[in-house]
């Protein structure tokens, strides 16, 4: 903290000199006998200048330096500590992936694993309120369930209809799970947190996170216990073993503490209150604050602090010559601290704290509605009402500037709204005020890559009037000349296929696992 200690602004720092400099004229000027010193012989001097015994305690001049010198100070914007900008939480992604093999239905963790896991699932969304996460599902195959969004009730829609029964590919290939996760998250700007949810990693899967060199975290949470459980399968049945026995998934915590200690994963288990999605949050979180890009962080203005002593001295001006008028200055104390009658608590605040002073102090509380209110710089008021979901009333307030930081934000609310169209024109303008901008650079394609999803769905929805069935699909095994695609099925957000596709959620996933397995699969 020492070490990071400077000045935001130190040209200030040159009205000390100022404080002492009227410090040392106003001793000359009263310094008689500098003063005649030119005009009388010395040894005349000393006996016609009567020197007066200087009285003790501070002289007025010492207070306005002090005040002056304090004042400087504080302008200069002492700081030791960097904060996050008001955005910064909301490009750090999450992506989830979850076990679907056959033992993820043992019972050894009421009611199941796999219905556990779901529940830890909700529980993090809960925990992570506006941040974006992304959900994936894996066997022997791996494929993504949704894309990054912050809208949890879409999640907790998909991850209900999760099930071993919607996978292709009998196995586990937790390796390739991690690829297609890397894959998907490759455009992200922000360093995020790979979660796998599973009751067990391969050995063969340990090299690939040994030799991960993404600069995503990578954590696993072992679901099961040690004893193990029988699995249930369709009908009420449990799973058997070719002799008829029932099988007991157990959980290999040996092989899950041997990963942790072989690679940089960060391993834990299910616990049965919420200490497991404490870990896990917080986890993500600082691994997030270790990882932030320099370019993202401020410094924290520490001098608005020193008002409150300014305040003081000030008070000690009510003074005449040596002697202070202790009753105005505390008369002027009691005023601000509402013992007046008619005073209210407000008043306090206000004589201490600027609005913008306030409008900080509700944002680093969680408070936004109210940080909108106090704030009269437009950036934060526009952030305040970002976070509050107000994003038209935050576009309005961002618009009050024409830096590049404010289209860069104006274009975060408008994806917000949907409005692909004009987000795209405001990125473009923060990129073409600031070229080298990766963070504008990244979610212009974002939105550019919404807006072909939007027509592409467009497009369909028309052929679908026309008669043609979006759900077929039709190998051309023989020759292998059909006309390819134009709609990449794996790219499809979510909302596209629930707008586009009137099935269940199972039903929509069991089709597209199947069609990406046999894309994948080898000719």
């Amino acid at each position: 903290m020492i070490a990071d200690f400077h000045f935001l602004r130190p040209w200030w720092l040159l009205a000390v000199v100022a404080a002492a400099l009227l410090v040392w004229l106003l001793d000359r000027q009263t310094d008689m006998r500098a003063r005649w010193r030119n005009l009388i012989a010395p040894n005349l001097l000393k006996h016609l200048l009567i020197d007066h015994v200087q009285s003790r305690g501070l002289r007025p001049v010492h207070l306005i330096a002090g005040l002056l010198a304090l004042s400087a100070i504080a302008a200069a914007g002492p700081t030791w500590e960097k904060e996050r900008p008001p955005f910064v939480e909301d490009r750090a992604p999450l992506a989830i992936a979850i076990d679907l093999g056959p033992t993820m239905d043992s019972t050894d963790i009421s009611p199941t694993r796999l219905e556990r896991t779901k529940l830890k699932v909700q529980d993090i969304m809960e925990r992570r309120k506006g941040a974006r996460t992304a959900l994936f599902a894996y066997a022997g195959s791996a494929h993504m369930v949704l894309p990054l969004t912050d809208d949890a009730a879409l999640i907790a829609t998909y991850l209900a209809a999760l099930s071993p029964a919607l996978m292709p590919v009998e196995g586990k290939n937790t390796a390739k799970a991690l690829n297609v996760i890397e894959a998907a998250l490759a455009d992200e700007t922000a360093q995020g947190t790979i979660l796998f949810m599973t009751d067990g990693v391969e050995h063969g899967a340990f090299k690939a996170f040994a030799d991960y060199k993404g600069r995503n975290d990578l954590m696993v949470l072992g679901i099961g216990t040690p004893e193990g459980g029988p699995v249930k399968i369709a009908n009420g049945n449990y799973l058997t073993d070719a002799g008829g026995a029932r099988v007991q998934a157990k959980l290999d915590v040996e092989a899950l503490k041997e990963l942790q200690s072989d690679t940089s994963v960060q391993v834990a288990t299910v616990m049965l209150d919420d200490a497991d999605v404490d870990w896990i949050v917080r986890r993500i979180q600082s691994a997030f604050t270790q990882k932030t890009d320099e370019g993202l962080q401020r410094w924290r203005d520490f001098g608005w602090y020193l008002t409150i002593p300014i305040a003081l001295l000030v008070m000690l001006t009510f003074r005449r010559g040596h002697k202070i008028h202790w009753l105005d200055a505390f008369v002027a104390l009691l005023l601000p601290l509402g013992l007046t009658p008619k005073a209210e608590a407000a008043d306090f605040v206000d004589a201490w704290l600027t609005k913008d002073q306030q409008g900080q102090r509700a944002f680093q509380q969680g408070d936004y509605a109210a940080a909108a209110d106090h704030f009269e710089d437009s950036a934060w008021r526009g952030a305040a009402l970002y976070r509050a979901g107000r994003y038209q009333d935050a576009i309005d307030a961002f618009a009050q500037s024409t830096d590049p930081e404010s289209y860069y934000n104006q274009g975060n609310a408008l994806m917000q709204l949907d409005k692909t169209d004009e987000a795209i024109a405001a990125y473009k303008q923060a990129l073409k005020q600031q070229p080298d901008w990766p963070e504008a650079a990244a979610n212009l394609k974002l939105a550019e890559r919404r807006k072909k999803e939007k027509d592409d769905l467009e497009k369909e929805q028309e052929q679908e009037q026309a008669g043609i069935d979006p759900d077929q699909i039709q190998f051309d095994d023989k020759g292998k000349k059909g006309k390819e695609g134009q709609v990449d099925l794996a790219a499809q957000t979510a909302e596209m296929w629930m707008r586009n596709i009137q099935v269940s959620p199972a039903q929509l996933l069991a089709r597209k696992f199947a069609i990406e397995a046999a894309r994948d699969k080898p000719q």
